[in-house]
């Protein structure tokens, strides 16, 4: 089952289940956000699915016509952006096959002259599937904002004025509500566009932190249930409706160094990170970047990420800041 959220005619926020063949959304009538349905889903004792299919239905509406008028919203966020947050690990996917050989060739034979980055992935080959009941290695994590960053499907993202480049990162993301008890609760997992400075990281590897305080997108749909050890997706992007550049990205635990339960034990192991009703978002980690073939992406290029299971893609324009980059000054009280 997959779900979106999105606004209708009269602007009203409603939760809808899409269709199997994803051309028709059925507006739920009680509860007009993910974030309800989820912790009254815990609250009665039901698995989200099962309460969603107990839920009185009111119009079918056209999906085409939602895209068209842009009126899709993410499909889970909080009341308060506040209570969003928005995370992700880094060095997760193993890529190719091609890439994955490269990648152990390298690993074999520069083992004792490795970049911290190179030393992180190593990390996550030995020790990031760990056995049932096991711990495992932590990731990589990294944290992007609150609420406030996250852009709707097929809504513009911005290229800040002060940013070197906006690139696109093909991530599966992991979507969760914190229950009444302090238990998080996966809500379930959508396309996810990281979007990151990659210019700014390449500079120096501590600049990682910078490079991720940008805004980001996922969706539209929401899938609820396990997620497919293996995820065939692609990704494009479009300038003057051509494709300018496109690969085929991987995903699921058969191409990942960790395991999700791994991934998410590393996030949650904090308390803050589990305050009763806050929601988080965590992105993955992405499998191939544009930015690696030398391709920049600019203002008004779209980019297009998609993968079947998730049915609809995620697109977002890139647009540029109509802000001059100017020096912020602090006032003293």
């Amino acid at each position: 089952m997959n779900l979106i959220q999105f606004l209708d005619a009269q602007n009203n926020r409603r939760v809808g289940i899409v269709s199997p063949d994803h051309q028709s959304v059925t507006a739920i009538t009680r509860h007009t956000s993910v974030y309800e349905l989820a912790l009254a889903s815990d609250r009665a004792g039901n698995s989200l699915a099962e309460f969603v299919t107990a839920q009185p239905s009111g119009e079918i509406v056209s999906y085409d016509e939602l895209i068209q008028s842009k009126r899709l919203l993410p499909p889970l966020d909080h009341p308060d952006p506040a209570h969003c947050l928005v995370t992700g690990t880094g060095l997760t996917h193993l890529g190719s096959a091609q890439s994955r050989d490269a990648m152990h060739a390298k690993l074999t034979a520069d083992s004792n002259n490795l970049s911290d980055s190179m030393k992180m992935f190593k990390l996550g080959l030995e020790g990031g599937k760990p056995a049932d009941g096991q711990l495992g290695v932590a990731p990589e994590w990294f944290y992007k904002g609150d609420g406030s960053c996250i852009v709707a499907p097929e809504q513009p993202i911005e290229l800040p004025a002060y940013a070197e480049d906006g690139g696109e990162e093909s991530e599966v993301v992991g979507l969760y509500v914190i229950s009444d008890t302090g238990e998080p609760l996966r809500v379930g997992f959508a396309l996810g566009n990281e979007y990151s400075d990659h210019k700014l990281e390449r500079q120096n590897y501590l600049y990682l932190a910078h490079s991720k305080l940008r805004q980001c997108s996922f969706g539209p749909e929401l899938l609820i249930g396990e997620l497919p050890d293996q995820i065939e997706g692609s990704a494009r992007i479009i300038r003057n409706h051509e494709t300018v550049w496109s690969s085929d990205w991987l995903s699921g635990e058969a191409n990942m160094s960790h395991t999700l339960a791994n991934l998410e034990h590393h996030h949650f192991k904090y308390p803050n990170f589990r305050r009763p009703g806050d929601v988080h978002v965590h992105y993955f980690g992405a499998a191939v970047l544009s930015c690696l073939s030398g391709f920049v992406a600019e203002p008004g290029d779209v980019f297009e990420i998609s993968a079947s299971v998730f049915g609809r893609a995620l697109r977002n324009p890139l647009a540029g800041s109509a802000k001059e980059d100017a020096l912020v000054q602090v006032k003293a009280l």
